[in-house]
């Protein structure tokens, strides 16, 4: 459904994505995080038509987003970074324009409109100004518009940037219940994340792809995968440190010890059969699974420092991409329209 192939962008001599290549299938919740200036927000601007690749393309359902850009955005629903919006409309006005930007009539339209906004909880602002919403109901107005017309493919830049945890929860909760025929690709730098709802994470770092799989083969990359932490009584942490320091290198923090095993290693047989021997009450333990943050730390620490490009990037791109975030979302999406 989406095939982005060997993309590059220029910016003058920088290199802002470097020789990207990804496919997400339906049904897929793509993860697409990077630390800040990673290339993320310049790679949603060109898989939704935005900006022009210096190289390279994106297909959408077999549409060539440069060639066939009214194909593409019929099929697109697009939350640039920090939704933008037009602040003098009311709720109820700025989705009716979309409404007729994407060509909705009828019957049709009445649903969808209604459809939007209950999904994303906007009915007791319908007739409030945007300019007087909260930033949580900002980034509501922003995930209605770009759900409006059910597009294929849905791209969300930062969706939950400035909700609050039960704002979060429900905007998680929707893009669950939407991944099951769509595709849903999730721009992010918040790895939690990438737990509550994705299926796959590919992360970039200065404009390079430096890791694509499933949560789970992300967490087995930490050195923290297999670790075993372990709380006892203060009297036996010393015992219990010796149990532990031929199994690995411990760690201690707040009353808790955590062995880290060579890679590969299993070694939660070993600890409990070594507090029995010594016989060291435990008062808890934990078998970690591996530790995100860590990981996203040794993959992006290490990745190669930009390149030049292969020739200066035009002014008008330039300018395109400085002024981008301030962009209202139709202007973003609309494009010939």
């Amino acid at each position: 459904m989406l095939r982005i192939e060997h993309l590059v962008k220029d910016f003058g001599r920088l290199r802002a994505v470097d020789d990207l290549s990804l496919a997400v299938e339906r049904g897929e919740v793509l993860g697409f995080l990077g630390p800040n200036g990673a290339g993320k927000s310049t790679t949603m601007k060109m898989v939704t038509g935005y900006l022009e690749p210096t190289a390279g393309r994106v297909l959408v359902d077999g549409f060539d987003v440069q060639e066939r850009p009214l194909e593409v955005k019929s099929r697109l629903g697009y939350l640039p970074e920090g939704a933008p919006l037009y602040p003098e409309m009311t709720v109820a006005s700025f989705l009716d324009f979309i409404a007729d930007m994407r060509g909705l009539r009828g019957e049709e339209r009445r649903r969808r409109l209604g459809e939007a906004v209950e999904r994303t909880h906007l009915e007791e602002v319908r007739r409030q100004s945007i300019e007087t919403l909260s930033k949580g109901f900002k980034r509501r107005v922003g995930l209605a518009q770009a759900i409006l017309h059910d597009p294929e493919i849905l791209i969300l830049d930062e969706p939950t940037d400035g909700l609050d945890p039960n704002q979060k929860h429900e905007v998680r909760q929707l893009i669950r219940e939407m991944a099951r025929d769509k595709v849903i690709v999730l721009s992010t730098h918040i790895l939690e994340e990438v737990e509550a709802v994705c299926t796959r994470a590919s992360i970039i770092a200065r404009g390079r792809l430096v890791f694509d799989g499933t949560p789970l083969e992300l967490k087995q990359r930490s050195r923290y995968h297999g670790a075993v932490t372990l709380w006892v009584d203060e009297e036996d942490r010393s015992a219990a440190a010796e149990v532990l320091r031929g199994l690995g290198e411990i760690e201690e923090d707040r009353g808790s010890l955590t062995v880290v095993p060579p890679r590969g290693a299993t070694i939660l047989d070993a600890v409990l059969e070594g507090l029995r021997e010594r016989r060291i009450r435990l008062r808890s333990l934990r078998v970690e699974d591996g530790r995100l943050d860590q990981v996203f730390r040794d993959l992006t620490s290490g990745a190669p420092a930009p390149v030049e490009g292969n020739g200066p990037a035009g002014p008008q791109e330039v300018e395109e991409e400085a002024g981008a975030a301030g962009e209202p979302a139709a202007a973003q999406t609309g494009g010939e329209a």
